[in-house]
């Protein structure tokens, strides 16, 4: 059920930028935990962004890290991903989620278990990096 509603994809060249943005589809849900995944073809999920909307702290998968930036605007409930530097492998369908604090943990740490189920998605949105 997607409550969650993505936009700004698109196709770059290498080097370039984009702007993701997420924003609620006018449901109540448990956003202390906003966080951008992708993936792509044949690979697994991976999440590559997280922000504690209540202290405004972030993290970043060592695969992004310098290059992309997460934001939030409380005013507008949204969240951002802004994107430089792209590269071709970061080639995949962006995936905007929304959870509880334990959300943020399972971003930064990848390994630990993690019920989905309390998360909220967005549709997606195809980023592709030439």
């Amino acid at each position: 059920h997607v409550q969650l509603v993505e936009s700004g994809g698109g196709s770059v060249q290498a080097g370039g930028s984009l702007r993701l943005s997420c924003a609620p589809s006018g449901y109540t849900y448990n956003r202390n935990c906003m966080a951008w995944f992708r993936q792509a073809p044949g690979k697994e999920r991976e999440g590559v962004a997280r922000i504690a909307t209540g202290s405004g702290n972030t993290y970043y998968a060592d695969s992004v890290k310098g290059r992309f930036t997460i934001s939030q605007d409380n005013a507008k409930n949204t969240v951002y991903l802004q994107m430089n530097s792209l590269k071709p492998e970061d080639t995949a369908m962006y995936y905007c989620a929304a959870g509880p604090p334990a959300l943020c943990v399972k971003v930064t740490t990848p390994t630990i278990p993690y019920n989905f189920d309390d998360t909220r998605w967005g549709q997606g949105t195809q980023v592709t990096v030439s």
